[in-house]
């Protein structure tokens, strides 16, 4: 169990480095979050996942519209800017 935590863990904060560094370079939230949109929809076509944590996100991507979808990926990136 802790090292599905500890593996989520690095999980969002590399995800906090890379929103950090499209920040850096000027990209707006808004922006951050179509690519957090569009890279949830890639993965969720493309990625079986690897952990019960990610499991869990498919999950919830999977029975949303494509507007819940946005607002789950807009979480996403304030949960890894939390974590940074």
């Amino acid at each position: 169990m802790a090292t599905v935590l500890k593996a989520f863990d690095r999980w969002k904060e590399f995800l906090g480095e890379r929103v950090e560094q499209a920040e850096k370079v000027g990209m707006s939230e808004e922006t951050i979050s179509n690519l957090a949109f569009q890279i949830g929809e890639f993965l969720s076509d493309k990625v079986d996942p690897e952990n019960k944590e990610e499991r869990a996100i498919k999950e919830l991507w999977d029975v949303c519209d494509e507007s819940e979808r946005r607002v789950l990926a807009g979480a996403m990136v304030k949960l890894a800017k939390a974590n940074s």
